[in-house]
């Protein structure tokens, strides 16, 4: 089982109401995070504080989520972190494509917190060398 208390969370999301929730759901399950409104900014908080996981929405102003996980992908000190997808334009496909694009994990806004806190763990878990 994953410790929460490991955990620290980097959540890329614009929109300042839903970095909020997504904060929130966090904080209730004592997961520390940051929240990033852009992507310098993301970039800046993985540098400092090497968080465990990122939570990326796929629709950014700048650079896109897609975009932001393929650098991920490429940096040698964050290519192994868990990276999750999260969107309000849901469809099969998109799900699709962001589990084949190099996400760990998709999920739909609204963000059900019970699930959404469950599945992200389970996902942890699953990538012990991430």
């Amino acid at each position: 089982m994953v410790n929460v208390n490991t955990l620290e969370a980097l959540v890329v999301e614009d929109e300042k109401d839903s970095a909020e929730v997504v904060g929130r759901i966090l904080q209730f399950q004592n997961i520390s995070h940051h929240i990033a409104n852009t992507v310098p900014d993301a970039i800046t908080i993985l540098e400092e504080e090497n968080p465990t996981v990122a939570i990326i929405d796929l629709m950014l102003p700048d650079i896109d989520g897609w975009e932001l996980l393929s650098m991920i992908r490429r940096t040698t000190d964050y290519k192994d972190m868990v990276c999750v997808a999260i969107t309000a334009f849901h469809s099969s496909a998109v799900e699709r494509k962001a589990l084949e694009h190099g996400f760990d994990g998709y999920f739909p806004k609204p963000l059900n917190a019970t699930s959404f806190v469950r599945e992200l763990l389970r996902i942890v878990e699953e990538h012990p060398h991430r």
